[in-house]
Formats: structure tokens, sequence, C-alpha cells
């Protein structure tokens, strides 16, 4: 785990060894983002899954996970906790409307049993977790059981992957950068001035201005400043290539 490239040979050897516990479907998220009840921009989320389209064009698409009891647990804890505490919410009935019909959604959808890892953080304004969806069949006195044998194992592979994850680069949908977009926010992170900058890539001014003004625009930030921290934050910058 620790040598794969890119994010998608990780998630795919990750979602492998998950299933090896019954784990068959996984949902991952982390931002760097949060402030105040808000986690951000959604497009600026790091999302990865292997549930099917129905499940998550709907909890991420339609921001159910804004209501799901166990990411608000993930948001005001850390560690792991298993879904059993669903149980209890219901029969208490401390559950809102709105988190009682996002438990219905998931059990429509065979979503019923299963872990949330919620990730250390090392700033307030970041947060990262992951929902590990046991398989259909399985009930979650079924998974508690594999957790009570393997969970330590399972943790630590969870952590690992998510440290990895923040290691490599990933674009979010709309924010992809061209290599000369790139290049350019490079040099400005370097402290170049517009000029050494348009020397140095063989460009005019107004042209290095223009991929600077479309970094900012794909990026979906005012000033230059923030592009360059937006990119470095999803490991954009001074990436090598293949």
């Amino acid at each position: 785990m620790s040598n794969c490239q890119t994010i998608e040979e990780l998630w795919e050897l990750h979602t492998r060894k998950m299933d090896e516990y019954g784990f068959d479907r996984l949902i991952y998220g982390f931002t760097r983002y949060r402030s105040g009840n808000s986690l951000g921009d959604p497009e600026d989320f790091i999302i990865l899954t292997n549930h099917n389209r129905d499940y998550s064009d709907v909890f991420m698409g339609e921001q159910h996970y804004v209501h799901a009891p166990m990411v608000n647990w993930a948001l005001h804890n850390e560690g792991a906790c298993s879904w059993g505490i669903l149980a209890q919410m219901q029969s208490s009935k401390t559950l809102t409307p709105a988190e009682q019909r996002v438990l219905e959604f998931n059990y429509s959808m065979g979503v019923t049993a299963g872990y949330t890892i919620s990730f250390k953080s090392v700033s307030a304004r970041s947060k990262g977790a992951i929902a590990l969806t046991a398989r259909k069949g399985m009930s979650q006195d079924d998974i508690d059981a594999v957790w009570a044998e393997h969970g330590s194992d399972i943790h630590l592979l969870n952590n690992v992957a998510h440290l990895k994850i923040l290691t490599l680069p990933y674009t979010a949908p709309n924010r992809s950068l061209t290599k000369r977009q790139r290049e350019a926010l490079e040099w400005v992170g370097d402290g170049k001035t517009m000029q050494d900058i348009a020397i140095i890539m063989g460009l005019t001014s107004a042209t290095v201005e223009k991929h600077l003004r479309l970094a900012r625009e794909a990026l979906a930030v005012e000033t230059t400043a923030q592009a360059v921290l937006k990119a470095a934050f999803a490991n954009q910058m001074f990436i090598l290539e293949a």
C-alpha cells in the first residue's frame, strides 16, 4: 500500500483487502475546508467509493451525508464505531426526522451494518472518515464478531490508507489544472515575479497572467496565492510525471 503511486491504485488495493474482512462497500471522504457547521464546497472534497452509482449519486449528490448520523458521529469523534449505536439511537428516539430519512434510504439500499472510522485531524479545518459497509446478508452482530477478532488490523490498514491518500495527487471534478497552469503556479510558489516567470516559460507576461487566471477559475479562488495553496493541498504542484 505504501508503494502505490496513484489514488486509483491504492483504492483498488484497499477495497480488495477490506472485502476479505466482509466490508465490500466503502466510502471515504476528506475535506481541508471545514469551518463552523460547513464542510466546505463538496467539489473540493476527496471522495472515494466503490458503492454503485444508485447509492453514491443520491448519498453524495443529494447531500444525504449532511444528515447521516454516522457522519455526525465522525465529525465529533475519532476512532472506530460500530453501527450498532444506530439501533440505540432509534430505540431512544434521539434521531431527527432528517437522520431517520437517511437511515431509511440506507436500509433500502442494503446499507444496514458496518463500521465508521474517523481519522485523527491535524488541523481544525480538516476532517477525514471512512464508512465500511458489511456485505449484504451480514448482520451487525456478524460484523461486530469480525471486528472483535480483526478490528485492530482493519483500523490500522485504514489509517495507513488515509495517510497515503493525503500524499497522492488528487483532482476533484472541475478542479483540474493544465500542465502550463500548474507550471505557472509552481513558479509563483517559488517566489518568482511575473516577468521572471515569462522569461522562464518563454511566454509573454500577458500569457502567464492568462494561465494564472484560468488556474484561479479552475480552482474556484479569487487570488493567485489562494490558488497556490489549494493546488498544494491537492498535491497538484511539483508532482513527478510518470
